[in-house]
């Protein structure tokens, strides 16, 4: 499949690959990916989240799947259900960090046993399929990194949550990069 990758969506999958390194993380996780394309320029997928307002709230999305990572990868939508049961996801998130540090939950073991290569977890692995059916879907022959953006936006997850918190859902990317008329990546 990779080869069907263009040299922008290879660059991503490469940088979501040294996000988890420098993180101290076991695998690539589809919030890795994401982080990647945050940090791209100059690709189909910067132009649909600049044209989307991302542009200035890059650093938000960021603190947001920090926070999200501390609390074991529960999405907000997961953390308020269990509110709803009596579950205070927050106060177990501060109690835990208190008495094993920051970022206890976030489930990551030791840097030090994690050199090398680096699995993809199922989400990651969704995503990468993902973006395989969306470029099949409007038969494209090859995955941009703007598939990969699509893919991220149309599955649930803590990934697809921040997202769409800072308006950038599957329909306003879709409604860039191929819709109305107006604004279309080149």
């Amino acid at each position: 499949m990779f080869e069907r990758f263009t040299k922008d969506a290879r660059d991503v999958v490469k940088e979501a690959v040294a996000h988890t390194e420098r993180t101290g993380a076991a695998r690539v996780g589809a919030e890795h990916l994401l982080l990647a394309l945050l940090d791209r320029e100059g690709s189909r997928a910067s132009f649909a989240l600049t044209a989307l307002g991302l542009d200035e709230r890059r650093e938000p999305v960021r603190e947001a799947l920090e926070r999200a990572r501390r609390r074991g990868g529960l999405t907000q939508a997961e953390t308020d259900a269990l509110a709803g049961l009596g579950i205070d996801v927050p106060e177990i998130v501060a109690r835990v960090e208190e008495a094993h540090g920051p970022g206890a939950l976030s489930a990551e073991p030791s840097r030090s046993r994690w050199r090398g290569h680096r699995p993809f977890d199922r989400a990651a692995k969704d995503v990468l399929t993902g973006a395989l059916r969306t470029a099949t879907a409007r038969g494209h022959r090859h995955i941009g990194d703007e598939h990969l953006l699509l893919a991220l936006t149309a599955r649930p997850g803590v990934p697809a949550e921040v997202l769409a918190d800072h308006g950038v859902t599957h329909a306003s990317v879709t409604r860039v990069l191929y819709g109305d008329g107006t604004a279309k990546a080149g």
